[in-house]
C-alpha cells in the first residue's frame, strides 16, 4: 500500500494491522500532514484522540472517566495537575492491539507459611 502512495522509502517497514482499514481512512489523502475524520474533516496529528474515538467510543468513555489509558500527576488536582496520555502513546496507529502476553504469577506472600505436606497413611508412625 506504501508503495502505490509513492511513500514506500519513508513507509516501508509499515505494516497496517487495524482492522480493514486503508491509509486514506484515517489520513488525509491528498495532504498527509493532516489526519481526517469519516465526515472529511481535517485534524492535526496533535488532535489523534478525537479521530480515535469516532471509532472507539466505549474505550474514550472510559478513558475520559479514568478506567483506561494512563496518567501522570494527581487524581486530586488541589494538589496538583494531571497529565493524561493519548491514545497512541500506548497503541501503535497502524497496528493498535496488544500482542497476547503471559501473565506474571502473583506475589508470594512472605507471612503465610508454605503448605505442611502430609504424611502418606502408609509412612504414619504408630502412637504410643
Amino acid at each position: 500500500m506504501a508503495e502505490r502512495s509513492g511513500l514506500s522509502r519513508f513507509h516501508a517497514g509499515v505494516a497496517l494491522a487495524h482492522g480493514d482499514l486503508t491509509c486514506a481512512a484515517c489520513h488525509a489523502p491528498d495532504d498527509r500532514t493532516q489526519l481526517r475524520l469519516a465526515d472529511d474533516q481535517r485534524l492535526a496529528f496533535s488532535d489523534v484522540q478525537q479521530l480515535c474515538r469516532q471509532c472507539h467510543g466505549p474505550q474514550y468513555r472510559d478513558y475520559t472517566h479514568g478506567a483506561h489509558g494512563g496518567m501522570r500527576g494527581y487524581w486530586d488536582l488541589s494538589r496538583g495537575p494531571r497529565a493524561r496520555n493519548a491514545c497512541i502513546t500506548c497503541h501503535g496507529a497502524h497496528q493498535p492491539a496488544y500482542p497476547l502476553v503471559q501473565p506474571e504469577p502473583p506475589p508470594r506472600d512472605r507471612f503465610l507459611k508454605p503448605a505442611v505436606a502430609q504424611a502418606h497413611p502408609s509412612e504414619e508412625t504408630p502412637h504410643e
